[in-house]
């Protein structure tokens, strides 16, 4: 087999993600010759209540701006916008910022292009390269309903924004580890775990603590790869360390870093 094609053949990546999220991550792998394994460490479900993006949705014409920084923001408000009776007519009068490219092409399938998208794929770049000044301007921000961007919330009010933040959806740790993937931990057969946000951090070492409890130096062989600057912060305090880290954060930047890598080993 060529290796230009296939750059990391022999190699063992196990994938991080939601359960029944979409396997493009591992199908870009998988074609660059990897073994692909996938472990489910997040949850997506419905918030404990739906009351306050509801309220929301209906003072949508009182809204400068809406900002999406995740796909799962992006679906469930609009299953509620949907619920309410009303359609994308409704954000007419409202300018609608995201952040990351998966959160934009989720928005595309709603046939709404954003007003902004921040030139980096992080929400520190959102605030930082903001088109307009926002002194005055009202925000909603639907958003995960624990462990969020508190930063961000943060920053956009420094700036003299009124920010209405407002939970849209929960993620929880699985039960489980997939019998594959923890047969491949178990074993040291993996050579490289990825990881594209903070809370699989944080899940997949709760899922995984008891593999590693007796055996911490087989863990300490595994290098870890994350998606950008807030994952890799939330995998140096978890972990102690990050091996890769993507120079643009997206999932085909996580995977280019990867191959980059794995060449100079």
């Amino acid at each position: 087999m060529n290796y230009n094609l296939s750059p990391l053949l022999g190699k063992t990546i196990l994938v991080t993600r939601s359960v029944g999220q979409s396997n493009q991550f591992s199908d870009r792998l998988t074609s660059a010759g990897a073994n692909v394994i996938e472990m489910p460490t997040l949850e997506i479900g419905p918030p404990s209540s739906w009351s306050a993006l509801d309220q929301a949705i209906s003072q949508l014409s009182t809204f400068n701006w809406l900002v999406l920084t995740s796909g799962n923001g992006v679906e469930y408000f609009f299953q509620r916008l949907e619920k309410s009776g009303q359609d994308k007519n409704a954000l007419s009068g409202v300018k609608i910022a995201v952040v990351g490219e998966k959160t934009a092409q989720i928005l595309q399938k709603q046939n709404i292009q954003a007003d902004f998208i921040p030139p980096n794929f992080i929400a520190d770049s959102l605030v930082t390269n903001f088109p307009e000044s926002l002194t005055g301007k009202k925000i909603l921000f639907p958003r995960v309903e624990s462990g969020g961007r508190e930063v961000l919330v943060k920053e956009l009010t420094a700036k003299g924004a009124e920010v209405i933040e407002v939970p849209a959806y929960e993620s929880c740790c699985p039960q489980s580890i997939p019998a594959a993937a923890e047969y491949a931990l178990v074993n040291n057969t993996v050579d490289i775990i990825t990881f594209a946000s903070s809370k699989t951090v944080l899940f997949f070492s709760q899922l995984t603590a008891r593999i590693f409890k007796y055996n911490p130096e087989n863990f300490a062989r595994i290098c870890i790869a994350s998606i950008g600057p807030q994952t890799s912060k939330t995998c140096q305090t978890v972990f102690g360390r990050v091996d890769i880290e993507a120079e643009e954060y997206t999932l085909e930047g996580l995977k280019n870093a990867i191959i980059k890598f794995s060449n100079h080993q």
